[in-house]
C-alpha cells in the first residue's frame, strides 16, 4: 500500500531512520547504477549482464538485481523453456532513475582526467591535520 499522500513530506533523507535515505544508499551502490544503465538497452539475460559488468562477482550481480527487484526497479521475467529462460528488464520506475545514472555515468566518464589531476595534486600536497 502507498504511504499517505501527506507522509510523502515527511521523508527527509538527512534522517537516519528515513527510508528515502536507505534508498539513495541503495541506488547509489556502482553496480546498482551500472545495471541500471546496461538495461536501458532494454530486457537482458544474467549472463549478458555478467559480461556487461566487466569484474562484478556472480553473488554481487544476483544480490543488486533481487534488491533492484524488490525496491521495483526491476521487472525479472522467467521462460520456462528448455532451460528456463530469465530475463531483466527496467520496470517505469526503474525508467525514471535512468536519466540521472545516465548522467551520473557521463558525469564520472567527462571528468575523470580532473579528477585524476585534483588526486594527484592532493596526494603530492597532503594536507596536514
Amino acid at each position: 500500500m502507498a504511504p499517505h499522500p501527506d507522509a510523502r513530506a515527511a521523508y527527509d533523507a538527512y534522517l537516519a531512520e528515513c527510508p528515502a535515505r536507505q534508498l539513495l544508499d541503495r541506488i547509489s551502490n556502482k553496480w546498482v547504477s551500472l545495471i541500471v544503465n546496461a538495461l536501458a538497452a532494454g530486457p537482458q539475460r544474467y549472463s549478458d549482464l555478467s559480461r556487461q559488468l566487466v569484474s562484478v562477482s556472480e553473488k554481487m550481480l544476483t544480490q543488486s538485481l533481487r534488491t533492484l527487484e524488490r525496491d521495483g526497479l526491476v521487472a525479472r521475467t522467467v521462460t520456462p523453456t528448455v532451460p528456463v529462460r530469465v530475463d531483466y528488464a527496467l520496470t517505469p520506475l526503474g525508467a525514471g532513475l535512468l536519466p540521472v545514472m545516465k548522467a551520473i555515468k557521463a558525469w564520472a566518464e567527462e571528468n575523470m582526467d580532473e579528477v585524476l589531476a585534483a588526486r594527484a595534486a592532493y596526494d603530492a600536497h597532503p594536507a596536514t591535520a
